[in-house]
């Protein structure tokens, strides 16, 4: 993991509610969800954070519902 000036500032910003080691570590993990054709958790408002689904088809389902 490398060192971030901005981590402190990031994780106070991060909607993320998984317990995790790339909190405040942005590009690690955008990275990290990409790899697994999944958006980090700052892409989703909320209660769709909340379903731990990061799927590309989740964030298009809450886009088109919030688009309406």
């Amino acid at each position: 993991m490398s060192a971030c000036a901005n981590q402190s500032a990031n994780a106070s910003k991060c909607n993320c509610t998984y317990p995790c080691s790339k909190k405040g570590l942005c590009c690690e993990c955008l990275h990290y969800h990409l790899s697994m054709n999944e958006l980090p958790a700052c892409c989703f408002p909320k209660d769709a954070e909340a379903t731990y689904d990061r799927s590309f088809r989740k964030f298009v389902q809450v886009y088109q519902r919030l688009l309406k």
